[in-house]
This record gives C-alpha cells, structure tokens and sequence, in this order.
C-alpha cells in the first residue's frame, strides 16, 4: 500500500464536480457532488444523536433497503436538521433532481447537509446547483479536491486523502474527503465522510469492515464534546478495479481493511487537528492496558478534557490534570503505576513514573508542547492492550467562533 495524489476521485469511476449554489455562504463552492460510472455497493454509519438531520433519516433508509447508490450530493451552511416532514419532502427532491438528470433510481440517491440547525433549504438554489454540477462531473484530482473545499463549514482547509494497493493482482485504490472542526465529540462519525473504492467487495464484508473500522478511527477523535445531528459516513465501492470479489475474511480483505483504515484515520485526524480555533493536534496514547476497551475509555477522557486541552494550548506540563482525566473515565487501574511521557517533534520527555512526578526540565516540556503536533503516552502497566485518540488544544477562538456561529 502507498500514499497517492488525491481524494475522493482517485478510485476508477469516481467523479466529482462542486457549485456555488449561495446557500448560505457567499463567495465560494458550497455544494458538491460524487458520482459513480458503475453502480456500488454503499455502507454507511451515522449519528447516535437522537436528534438526527433528516439527511440521516434518509441515507439510513438508502443503506439499509437498498444497499446501493450511483450519487451522492452534498451542501454546506444548512443542516437541514430539526426541519420536521419539510425537510424530509426536500431530500427527496434533491434525489428526483438526480433522478430527472441522470436517470438513476431516486431511492438510490444520498444526500448530507452540514451547516446551522433549524433552517430550512432553498430547493430553487439547491436543484439549480445540481443542474450545475452534473455537466461538470470529472474524474481528475482538481474536481475532488473541488468537491472537498465546497463541503467545508468552520474548516480552516481541506481534508482528503488517497493510497493504493494490489488486491488478486488488480491495482485497487481507496480515497476519501471529510468536512469536520466543531461539534466533534466520539460517538460515531461526528463529521461528514464520503470514502470512495474500485474495489469488488461484497455489501455484507464492506459493511463489516467500515463498522469496524469505525470503532478506532472516527470514534476515537474529540473536539468539544458535541455530538452533531447530522454525522454521517459512506463508503462506496463500484468493483471497476475488477479484483476478485472480496465475500469473505481472506488475505485480500485484510488487506483492504488496512487500506480502509488509513484512509478513515488520516480523515480523523486531519479534522482533530483543524478543530474550531486549535492551534495543535493532541494526540493521546494508553499503552499497557489489560483490554482494548480499558485503553479507549482512559485515552478519550483525556482528549475531552477542558483543563487538559486547555494546559495543551498553553504549553503547561500540567500532568496532573491527565491523570485526573483518566481517575474520573470509569476505567479501573492503579494510579501509583502509572508512568507518563509527552513527545512531539522538539522530543520527548518523562514527567512522572510510577504516578509520581520526576525531576523533568519544564523548559523542555514547554519546548515539547509548543509544537502544531503533540503527544501525551501513558503506561498503566496492567497487560498488553493499547488505543489512541486525537482531539486539539481549547483556545479562545473556539468560543469566538461558536458565539456567533448563525450570523
């Protein structure tokens, strides 16, 4: 497997294309549009919300009974959550639109808003955009990363991300997009993820490998606790690579599983680290543990911690504040054990060992901290079982931005 150049359009077959509908936003793309040449299978994971944006409602609907889709459009700058049967009615004009243009089963059509709650969408502004794009719809690498800008919110850049492999002797790749910097909190796909493969897989095994996958990727990243309505993740995968189709866990679908899983993490990364107004990824590493979900439980209450990620932004080695993270996450393990490192591109270094503090240079730490990319890593020697979690630093333009979100 290796990195390429792209996103979303590097699988064969795969199109995008993006408009500037004027939904919300002035100036800039704001809706864009995925479009396969081969039918594909489609699996999905969306929001635990209970109040989930009527997109949800009718992807899950998509997924579940038809297990298919062609295309996939996009807006930006309204939900369309929290709009009552409307905002159902609007969905599937959205998907009549494609169906009128395209001549596809309106039923195998997916949509996803992402923007402010509550606000209904313009329907003139929203099939005119799609009469726009379809013309437009290419397969080169400017369209997906189009496609990626025009989904964004609150993003401060882009997020996408391609790799390649060989599977039964066929050059197969897997690329991704993702819009996601605030309301970031794990409990599913707290963004919008659109990743596309060429891949011939099964409905049954790529669904299987997406929920997997699901659990260490997106799952495990946090930006401010908030869990939005409208998360959402789809992957589809046309088989125009014309691989053997992958139906069952042989060496071929581990290998795509890892490919998958690069993709997932990349995206889940690049949104923990554009977080509303962070000026870092903080990255936190539980090794040691004597279970999977132990180590997931103490490394997400540290990432979701206000006065940690606070301490992150102002260079402070206040470990202390880790280690009370982790006392409160429900997990059970001995804090006179512990030991605790932070390391970043300037190095790393040991604060505490066996849960007491060691006689460490704070200039050093400051220096460590002071980095876009940091790393705090815990042993809590109780077995063999490790987990990581992203999230960023809490910084006063989180609540700049988030005061006035609507205006």
């Amino acid at each position: 497997m290796k990195q390429i150049e792209g996103g979303v359009t590097a699988a064969k077959g795969f199109l995008a294309a993006a408009t500037a509908a004027g939904i919300k936003y002035q100036g800039r793309k704001d809706m864009a549009m995925l479009y396969s040449q081969r039918p594909c299978t489609v699996a999905g994971t969306f929001t635990k919300n209970l109040v989930k944006a009527a997109p949800v409602k009718w992807d899950q609907k998509v997924v579940s009974d038809r297990g298919r889709t062609q295309a996939v459009i996009i807006n930006a700058g309204i939900a369309n959550a929290c709009t009552g049967e409307q905002g159902m009615r609007y969905c599937e004009e959205t998907a009549k639109e494609v169906q009128r243009l395209l001549n596809l089963p309106q039923e195998e059509v997916l949509v996803a808003s992402t923007g402010v709650i509550g606000m209904q969408l313009p329907m003139e502004r929203i099939c005119a955009g799609i009469q726009d794009m379809v013309p437009k719809l290419k397969d080169d690498i400017i369209s997906g990363n189009e496609a990626a800008r025009a989904i964004m919110t609150t993003d401060t850049h882009e997020k996408e991300v391609a790799v390649e492999l060989t599977l039964g002797g066929k050059q197969v790749r897997v690329g991704g997009m993702c819009k996601g910097s605030g309301m970031i909190h794990p409990n599913m796909c707290t963004m919008l993820s659109f990743v596309t493969t060429d891949a011939a897989i099964s409905n049954e095994m790529l669904r299987e490998a997406l929920l997997e996958d699901v659990e260490d990727t997106y799952n495990m990243i946090s930006v401010d606790g908030d869990t939005s309505t409208n998360d959402t993740c789809l992957l589809l995968a046309n088989g125009m690579a014309e691989n053997p189709v992958i139906e069952e866990k042989n060496e071929d679908y581990r290998l795509f599983c890892e490919a998958l899983h690069f993709v997932n993490e990349t995206l889940a990364k690049q949104m923990a680290g554009d977080g509303e107004g962070a000026t870092a990824l903080f990255e936190v590493k539980v090794i040691g543990a004597a279970s999977k979900e132990q180590a997931k439980r103490l490394s997400k209450a540290v990432i979701t911690s206000s006065l940690t990620k606070a301490a992150i932004y102002g260079h402070d080695a206040n470990w202390g504040r880790i280690l009370c993270a982790m006392g409160y996450s429900g997990a059970q393990f001995d804090p006179e054990k512990v030991d605790l490192f932070f390391e970043s591109a300037a190095g790393q270094i040991q604060l505490i060992e066996d849960g007491v503090a060691l006689d460490y240079s704070e200039e050093q730490a400051t220096k460590i901290l002071s980095e876009s990319s940091v790393r705090a890593i815990a042993d809590i020697k109780m077995g063999e079982y490790e987990a990581t979690a992203w999230g960023c630093d809490l910084t006063y333009d989180y609540i700049k931005i988030n005061a006035d979100y609507r205006s």
